[in-house]
C-alpha cells in the first residue's frame, strides 16, 4: 500500500508538481510520426502532464512543439495556418517558429516580436514516433533510442489508444505479470476470441515467483512459473524508468521456433486522471512484422478497436461497458471482453480515476509493482536534490525480454539472461 500522502506525489504529474519534475527529465512519446506527415501539414493538438500543446512540421521539416494558446490574447493556434516556415494565428496574424520565436505580428504597424516567445519544447523523430523532451535544456537526456526505435520500418510497429485513468494505475497493470494468464485466457480450446490459450504454458504453469533485478535504468524482473512435473516457464520483462515496460510477444517466429517478437507499452499522462498508452512491437530477426501484427486484432489497440486520428479512444469504453458479453465470459473467456488490451483497461478504468493505494492489500506477486513504486519515490527525491534519475543514460538501449521453457533443474539466470540484451548496442538512427 501507499500512504495517502505518497499516492498524491506519484499520481500527480502536473507542472511544478514533484513528479511532474521528474517525466520531464525523459523524453516523452508525444505524436505518431504519421499525424504530422509532411512540411506544412495542419497543425495537431496533443496534450502531455497537463499542459495543452500544439506540434507542427514547418516547410523546413523541422518540428514545433508549442504552447496551444497565442500570447497575444490566447486564442487556439491548433486554428492556425502552417505556412512559410512558421505556425501563424488566425485571429491576429502572429506567426511562431518551431521554436517559439514571434516571427510576424500582421495587426502591428510597428511590431515587437523580440519582446514575443512562445512555450516550446525540443523534439525528436525516432521509430516512426516524434518525442518531445519538457525539462531543463541543460539536463536533456540521451536519445530514446530503444531498440524498437532501430529496427527497419518493416519489423516495427507502432500505435497508441487513450485511457481514461490515472498513468500510474495503468502502468502497474502493464508491469503486473501474475494478472496476465487469469484476465486475459480463454476458458475453452474452441473459441476464436482473442485470449491466452488454456492449454499454453502461461495458464498451465503454476501462480508465479517473481525476482527483480534493480539496473542503472529501472529493474529487469521474471515471473518463474513451475510448469509440468520437470520443467520451468520464464517470462521476463524490463521496466525502464519512468513508464516503459518490455515484454516478450506470444508469437514464435525464425528457426526451431525461436522467438523474435517484443514488444511493449509506454503510459504517458495526459493529465491526472487519463493517460495515452502506447504500444509498441518489433522483431529482431530477419523477418518483419506481419499484416496481421499491424492489425492487432486480438490486442484491441487496431481500426478494429481504437480511432486512428484525433483522441485515438476506444470503441470499448466505460459508457458502454467496454461490450461485456455475459454469454462469452461464461464460456469462452474469463473476461467477456473483446481485446487483451481492452480488458486491461476496462480492469484500470473502472477502479476510478485515480486509485486510493492506501486501501490495497499486496503480497508477494506485486513485487515489480512494490519496487517500481520505490523507484518512482525515490525519483522524486533525487530530482529534488538536483540530481538525475535512472534512465536518463543509455542503459536500457539493448534490454529485450525473452521467455522460456527449461528444465526444472537449471536456472533463469543461466539460461534467459544472457538473451535478455542485444550483443550490440543499437544505432541511434532517426
Amino acid at each position: 500500500m501507499l500512504t495517502r500522502e505518497d499516492n498524491e506525489l506519484v499520481t500527480r504529474t502536473g507542472p511544478g508538481t514533484p513528479m511532474g519534475d521528474v517525466l520531464r527529465r525523459y523524453w516523452i512519446p508525444a505524436f505518431l510520426a504519421r499525424e504530422l506527415p509532411e512540411p506544412d501539414c495542419p497543425p495537431v493538438r496533443v496534450q502531455l502532464l497537463g499542459e495543452k500543446l500544439v506540434g507542427f512540421r514547418d516547410t523546413q521539416g523541422r518540428i514545433g512543439l508549442v504552447d496551444e494558446f497565442c500570447p497575444h490574447r490566447r486564442a487556439s493556434l491548433w486554428f492556425g495556418r502552417n505556412e512559410g516556415s512558421g505556425l501563424r494565428c488566425i485571429y491576429h496574424g502572429w506567426k511562431f517558429d518551431a521554436d517559439g520565436n514571434c516571427i510576424d505580428q500582421m495587426n502591428e504597424p510597428e511590431q515587437f516580436c523580440h519582446k514575443i516567445h512562445l512555450t516550446a519544447y525540443p523534439t525528436t523523430e525516432m521509430g516512426g514516433v516524434i518525442w518531445a523532451y519538457m525539462g531543463p535544456r541543460e539536463r536533456m537526456p540521451a536519445p530514446p533510442a530503444f531498440d524498437w526505435t532501430q529496427v527497419p520500418e518493416s519489423h516495427r510497429h507502432c500505435s497508441k489508444v487513450w485511457e481514461e485513468c490515472n498513468w500510474l494505475q495503468a502502468l502497474e497493470g502493464g508491469i503486473d505479470t501474475s494478472h496476465a494468464p487469469i484476465l486475459h485466457r480463454a476458458i475453452t480450446a474452441n473459441t476464436t476470441r482473442p485470449g491466452i490459450p488454456v492449454q499454453g504454458p502461461f495458464v498451465r504453469g503454476k501462480a508465479p515467483t517473481l525476482e527483480v533485478d534493480v539496473t542503472d535504468y529501472g529493474y529487469r524482473y521474471v515471473g518463474i512459473r513451475p510448469l509440468d512435473e520437470d520443467k520451468t516457464y520464464v517470462r521476463s520483462y524490463h521496466f525502464v524508468m519512468p513508464f516503459t515496460q518490455i515484454r516478450p510477444q506470444q508469437i514464435g517466429r525464425g528457426s526451431g521456433g525461436d522467438r523474435t517478437n517484443i514488444a511493449g507499452h509506454i503510459w504517458v499522462p495526459i493529465d491526472d486522471e487519463n493517460c495515452m498508452v502506447w504500444n509498441w512491437m518489433y522483431s529482431y530477426g530477419e523477418e518483419g512484422l506481419s499484416d496481421d501484427d499491424r492489425m492487432e486484432r486480438g490486442n484491441g489497440n487496431g481500426p478494429d478497436y481504437v480511432q486512428q486520428s484525433g483522441e485515438f479512444r476506444s470503441f470499448r469504453n466505460k459508457r458502454n461497458d467496454w461490450m461485456i458479453d455475459r454469454q462469452v465470459q461464461k464460456y469462452e473467456t474469463f473476461t467477456g471482453i473483446d481485446g487483451i488490451n481492452t480488458q486491461d483497461r476496462a480492469v484500470q478504468e473502472g477502479m476510478g480515476p485515480i486509485v486510493d493505494r492506501s486501501k490495497e492489500h499486496l503480497g508477494p506477486a506485486d513485487r515489480a509493482i512494490i519496487a517500481m513504486r520505490r523507484l518512482l519515490l525515490d525519483a522524486v527525491k533525487t530530482v529534488q536534490a538536483d540530481g538525475n534519475p535512472p534512465g536518463v543514460d543509455t542503459s536500457y538501449y539493448s534490454a529485450r525480454a525473452i521467455e522460456k521453457i527449461f528444465p526444472r533443474h537449471d536456472t533463469w539466470r543461466r539460461t534467459v539472461l544472457p538473451e535478455m540484451y542485444a550483443e550490440e548496442l543499437p544505432v541511434v538512427a532517426k
